[in-house]
């Protein structure tokens, strides 16, 4: 047996090269043997074609390598294998272009072009296929041949006679080149295959392929069978679904749905709902019924009649009006807080004697921990109301106010009309936790949302964007709560009764421990009279040295680790009382943490202590002011805010244009640079109220008179030296007393709030006020300047009577006249 040459190449020794007119094929690959129709356009291809049929010759029919480009101008942009093909006929269209059949007859391999015009000619050579011999092959031929039936059995998009035809052919060549015939195969594979000489690898490649294919189309149909079951399935369930109702028909009774739809209407009929609710409803209702059951919308007609049905049109608590039982209620629950509570004992006492009274929506404002969301639980249960809470810290979305439209998918009602539904009364204590912590995004402003809610005037016909049906909320006692008012919108602010909860004083706190916290967590952790006895000096030294804030959670925080090492005692069998003395204080919650005390040890030259108000009440902070050489007017630190460096430079022209009556030279400040610095510079500050304290500090430092230290003190300040009013006064000075000192300077326009001080503080810290920074130095200095002249400034001291304010006139100021001077005043109307 003759040896099979490894390539169609060797089959002659020396190739014959010949030249014939080139057509590039796009996206199309020609075979030996296969006859297509082609249909030519380009100019270059038609003059081909036409050289070709003149001569009476062939013609080389080369792939692209990309299909896209249109003109050919080398070689190398075609694929270097090709065929040789016969023109069986050539008609010419109207459009110019060229429709031939042709008829491949053998490979050929490109070696260049002859010429590239009037059409392309290619030097080629053609390849002559060997038909191969041996066991490999023929076993090779059979599968093929099989893989063909199969391919042509699971649904292939070829003819069926395909497999016939495949059977009958016995050359292997013949018989791959067959199979580029599917359109499963792409141009990269076919092209691959024309290129692959040896006959015994085509037919590799053919099987992988067609092995390819059948897995492909064998996993499509059982994907179709899959599909055509559950279509079955469904199909089959709808005609018996139909003869079940058909047989219900009959027998008088109802199919389920139309069962669920009478029920529906039996339920809006009895829910007392308003008759413009209950017409929408009974529509929703009518168009559910029309609805085929299987429809989605079913679902979503059913859910939404639901929550209609479902909340308390005309369901409301009986309000407790007797006026003592409340307050015992309120003072069972919190010691202190006499504001909130006569707020709410006033509301009582008038809807006692009005019957139609629309509700306060109140604003509990104050430091956490204080108690402003237990407060709202307590009045809820004084009223006899129920009690809802939401959250509205971190809230970005109004849908969660008002809710989703119904054209969403899993749209419900807003947390609003949720709180409400849970209530089951109409008349509920609502409470609006953490309303200063709203957020604002591209989804909506959730604070505009409440307007609408908060408002008296509106909230009777609120909309929910779900029901799209007004709901009465005027009758819901809406109550807020916030850490710091500036966050919350002013028109939101407008709407709400605001009431300031401060931080509560230290007798306070030892009163809540004593009364509530205490007993709740021996109850706690299991804990009894027998096993522990806490005594009052502990729970001033816990308030004084372990917890530093306004409200008491801390303190409860170590009320509950005293509690738990306690408890840990008694399991482990300690039978006698453990007396929780201050050593034993000490033993459990180690070293004091906090100094009661915070002011400076000594008096201090350019040190002042001014009094802030924080998100955790009052506190004390220093203000500290050195002279150094330099020619700026001042240097500020400690981050602070646009307003606070403005108080600094008003502060500090006052000092400059009294320099002669502080006694300080003018030379001072040509030579001098202040430095004024404020402690804890990781912490952002500002405020006006800081005014009177720089001030201070700066004309210390200036003249070298020490400040006193048990002084604290807050106002803001005037180019003129006034002193003006500042708010959070009760937290401010419950901040000075907590820290230690004896005296506080505050303005005197704020008399009128010192009745909100509670008597104790009242007894042990001595208030000034004053009117001008020169009473201010008179009192905050070791010893004033000689020259300064001021008047005594009053002294609110003693836990005496208050003065009463007297009472304030509409006034016009015509003048500013120096501080020393009166104000001239003109009576409204003159």
């Amino acid at each position: 047996m003759a040896k099979r040459p490894s390539n169609p190449v060797e089959q002659q020794s020396t190739p014959v090269i010949r030249e014939l007119p080139l057509v590039a094929l796009r996206e199309t690959v020609i075979f030996p043997e296969m006859i297509v129709p082609l249909q030519v356009g380009r100019e270059k291809s038609v003059a081909a074609l036409n050289a070709a049929v003149d001569n009476g010759g062939p013609i080389a029919l080369v792939t692209q390598r990309k299909a896209e480009q249109e003109e050919i101008g080398d070689a190398s942009e075609l694929y270097g294998i090709g065929t040789l093909a016969k023109i069986a006929q050539v008609v010419q269209l109207q459009d110019g272009t060229v429709r031939a059949i042709v008829q491949g007859q053998s490979r050929i391999r490109v070696h260049g072009f002859a010429h590239t015009a009037p059409y392309l000619a290619a030097r080629v050579e053609e390849l002559h296929d060997e038909t191969p011999s041996g066991v490999e092959v023929q076993a090779l031929v059979r599968s093929v041949q099989a893989q063909i039936e199969q391919y042509v059995a699971n649904g292939a998009p070829v003819p069926p006679e395909a497999a016939v035809a495949a059977r009958n052919i016995t050359e292997p060549g013949l018989l791959a080149d067959m199979v580029a015939y599917s359109p499963d195969m792409t141009t990269e594979q076919r092209q691959e295959l024309l290129e692959t000489a040896d006959v015994e690898q085509r037919l590799k490649l053919v099987s992988a392929f067609l092995a390819r294919q059948i897995e492909i189309l064998e996993l499509k149909g059982k994907i179709q069978s899959e599909v055509k079951s559950e279509m079955d399935k469904t199909q089959r369930e709808y005609i018996l679904r139909e003869q079940l109702k058909a047989i219900q028909r009959e027998l008088g009774e109802d199919d389920p749905q139309q069962a669920e739809i009478n029920e529906l209407r039996e339920k809006v009929e009895s829910s007392g709902m308003p008759e413009e609710v209950r017409a929408r409803a009974i529509k929703e209702i009518d168009r559910m019924s029309r609805i085929p059951s299987a429809s989605p919308e079913v679902g979503v007609i059913r859910t939404y009649v639901d929550w209609l049905v479902s909340l308390p049109w005309n369901v409301a608590t009986d309000d407790r009006l007797d006026i003592r039982e409340a307050a015992t209620i309120l003072d069972e629950d919190h010691y202190g807080l006499e504001k909130v509570k006569e707020r709410i004992l006033e509301y009582l006492a008038v809807r006692s004697l009005a019957e139609k009274i629309r509700s306060p929506i109140l604003l509990f404002v104050g430091p956490p921990g204080v108690g402003k969301t237990s407060l709202g639980k307590s009045i809820a249960r004084a009223m006899g109301r129920k009690f809802v809470r939401m959250s509205l810290g971190g809230i970005h979305d109004e849908a969660e106010i008002r809710g989703h439209r119904r054209t969403y998918i899993g749209a419900l009602p807003g947390r609003i009309v949720q709180n409400v539904k849970t209530a089951g009364t109409n008349n509920p204590v609502f409470m609006l936790d953490e309303v200063d912590k709203i957020g604002m995004d591209f989804r909506g402003d959730p604070s505009s949302a409440l307007l609408e809610v908060l408002d008296p005037e509106q909230n009777f016909s609120f909309q929910d964007n779900y029901l799209e049906v007004p709901f009465d909320l005027s009758k819901v006692l809406f109550i807020a709560t916030a850490n710091l008012l500036d966050p919350i919108p002013a028109p939101l602010r407008d709407r709400m009764e605001m009431i300031q909860l401060p931080g509560y004083t230290q007798q306070e706190k030892v009163e809540i421990a004593k009364r509530f916290l205490v007993p709740k967590q021996m109850e706690n952790h299991g804990l009894k009279a027998k096993h522990i006895d806490i005594r009052d000096e502990s729970l001033t030294e816990l308030v004084q040295a372990y917890t530093h804030e306004a409200g008491v959670r801390n303190l409860e925080r170590e009320l509950a680790n005293i509690m738990r090492k306690v408890a840990r005692q008694v399991a482990e069998g300690r039978k006698r009382k453990t007396v929780v003395d201050i050593k034993r204080l000490v033993e459990f919650l180690g070293p004091p943490r906090f100094e009661y005390g915070e002011l400076e040890a000594e008096d201090q030259t350019g040190s002042a202590t001014g009094l802030v108000v924080t998100e955790v009440g009052g506190d004390v902070v220093a203000v500290e002011v050195t002279k150094m050489e330099g020619k700026e007017d001042f240097i500020l630190t400690g981050q602070l805010g646009d307003v606070m460096r403005e108080s600094a430079r008003a502060a500090l022209s006052w000092i400059r244009s009294h320099a002669p009556e502080l006694g300080i030279e003018r030379e001072v400040f040509e030579k001098n640079t202040l430095h004024i610095h404020v402690p804890a510079g990781a912490i952002p500050k500002d405020g006006p109220s800081a005014g009177v304290t720089m001030a201070t500090a700066m004309v210390s430092a200036l003249t070298g008179i020490p400040v006193r230290k048990d002084v604290a003190m807050t106002g803001e300040i005037t180019l003129r030296g006034r002193v003006l009013p500042i708010g959070g006064l009760k937290s401010k000075i419950l901040a000075a007393h907590l820290s230690g000192a004896g005296m506080v300077i505050l303005p005197r326009k704020n008399e009128k709030d010192l009745r909100d001080i509670p008597e104790e503080i009242r007894k042990q810290v001595k208030l000034v006020l004053a009117d001008t920074m020169a009473e201010v130095l008179e009192a905050a200095l070791r010893r004033a300047p000689k020259a300064l002249k001021a008047e005594t400034p009053r002294v609110v001291e003693g836990g005496g009577e208050l003065p009463k304010p007297e009472p304030q006139s509409r006034v016009r100021r015509t003048s500013f006249p120096p501080a020393d001077q009166p104000p001239v005043v003109v009576q409204s109307g003159r």
